[in-house]
Order: C-alpha cells, then structure tokens, then sequence
C-alpha cells in the first residue's frame, strides 16, 4: 500500500515538473540561457562562477515568465492547433491562476536576480518579457511584422551577457544584439513556413507575405545575407573589444553560406521538408557561432 502510494506521488511530482517544463519551454530558456553566458564570456574581464549562476536562474526565469504569460494570453488559440493543443493550460492540467502565479513569480525572481549583477541586466531583461508579452503576442494574429517586433527581444539575450559581465551597453552588445536579430527572421520564418497550416488554425500571421511563395523565401534569402555579413563585422577591428579573427570569421560565413544553401533550396523547391533543413540549420548556426566567437576569444 505505501509503496503504491509513493508511486503515485512520484507520479503527480513527475507531471507537474514535466508541465512545468512545457509552460516555460525548457528548451527554448536553455537556448536563451546558453546565449547569454556566451555573451557573458565574450564581455568579461574576468570569468565569475557567481555571476554565471546568476545570469542563469535569472536568465531561465525571465524567459520561462514570457513563455508562461504567452500561454496564458494564447489559451484558447493554442487548443486549435495540433501542435499545442495538448500544452499544460489548454488540456486542463495547469489552470490559468496558476500559469498566472508561475508567470508572476518568475518574473519577480529573474528581475531581482539580474538586478544583483547590475541594474542595466535587470533593465533590458524586463524590457524582454515586456515586448514579448505585451507586444509580440498580440501582434501575432494581426500582422506579419509581429516576427520583426519578436526580434527585438529574441536579440536580447546574447547582449544581455556581455552587459551582466560589463555593466555597460556600447558597440559590442549592439553588435551582438544585430547578428541575433537578424538571425531571427530566417529561423523563424523557416519555422512559420513548416507550421503554416497549423498556425492558420489559431490565426497566426508568421509569413512576411502570408504566404509560402517566392515572396516568403526571398525575404529568408536576403535577411540571412545581412546576417552573415553582421556576424562577422568584428573580424575588421571596428566593434571595441568585441574582435575575431580571419580563420573564426571565415568559418562562421561558410556556416552562414549552409543556411544560404537550405534558403536558396527553399526559394526553388518550396517544400515543406526544405524549411525543416533550412531551420535545423539555423538552430546548428547560432550555437557554433556563439561557441566559435568565445573560442576564438580565448585563444
């Protein structure tokens, strides 16, 4: 009997951490997370375990916030798409009070978090649940430009490090800011073209066009040129003390040219399996690159 009961608690633990997981899209806080500490070992002077903690928790918690109250204002839209119909709030397991109180909390402890690195983290992080919330969601079902407002605070990240390390906002974030920026646009529009007719169910507007045309993919090609060629602005000496040299930067353009490869593929096939590899591509790129600029770093 006692252990049949154990059993069960371990049960209920085990659904609540996994809806826990999904409310705050893991995956996605640790790509968040995973980008900042890179932006934090490319500003620092000098590497603190303390302050990478920090900049973790308060990181996880600032984008598991967005996500959350993203959930809660997209409920209803969530349960007509296949994809997300069965997320913790619209299959009943996590009532909205909850994600609520969830999304709350998080944000209260990843301001004060960032705060204790500096005031300038805790500023820019509250500035990112803030459009994401406040405008990126609801644009998502107006406008296609709800893409160009999501980019400002999905480019926060990987500047907020070097801010947590610097104290200070110049020419280097900034330049980190713009490589994940423009970034954004061919990575999620890959991802739009994949899930189109899913998000037509929920009416969400991720396209530029509206549609998967040849309007679509020529956008994806130009925005991953200007990305490739931001990525490796440094490599000329005129960003501070953000720099990278030749090799770093020729390797970082021949990942580029990959995603050049799968959006070229895309403009002429326009199948739905060529912005899966246009995507997975994207996501290789943006983490190569943050490891390739901290390498070269420290080489």
């Amino acid at each position: 009997m006692k252990t049949a009961v154990r059993m069960a608690k371990d049960n209920t633990l085990a659904v609540i951490f996994a809806d826990f997981k999904e409310i705050t899209k893991v995956r996605l806080a640790v790509s968040v997370v995973f980008s900042s500490i890179a932006g934090y070992f490319l500003g620092a002077y000098e590497v603190s375990i303390s302050a990478i903690f920090l900049l973790a928790f308060g990181g996880y918690c600032m984008v598991g916030a967005s996500n959350a109250f993203n959930q809660v204002i997209e409920r209803d839209l969530d349960a007509l798409m296949k994809r997300t119909r069965n997320r913790p709030i619209p299959a009943g397991r996590v009532s909205v009070s909850m994600a609520m109180t969830i999304a709350v909390t998080l944000t209260l402890l990843g301001i004060v978090t960032l705060y204790l690195l500096n005031p300038k983290t805790a500023m820019f992080g509250a500035i990112s649940i803030f459009l994401y919330t406040s405008v990126y969601t609801p644009l998502k079902t107006k406008t296609p430009l709800a893409v160009f407002v999501g980019a400002f605070p999905g480019a926060i990240p990987f500047m907020l490090g070097w801010v947590a390390a610097t104290n200070e906002f110049g020419i280097e974030p900034g330049t980190l800011f713009m490589i994940q920026f423009f970034w954004q646009f061919p990575h999620f529009w890959a991802l739009g073209w994949m899930l189109h007719d899913d998000y037509k169910k929920g009416g969400f507007k991720m396209l530029p066009t509206g549609k998967k045309d040849a309007g679509t993919a020529l956008q994806i090609i130009m925005y991953t040129v200007w990305m490739m060629v931001i990525s490796v602005i440094p490599v000329f000496g005129i960003t501070g003390r953000l720099s990278l040299s030749i090799p770093a930067a020729i390797l970082i353009f021949l990942m580029g040219g990959v995603m050049l490869f799968f959006a070229f593929r895309l403009y002429i096939k326009r199948d739905t399996a060529t912005a899966r590899k246009l995507m997975l591509a994207s996501v290789s790129y943006i983490t190569l690159m943050q490891i390739i600029y901290v390498i070269d770093k420290f080489i």
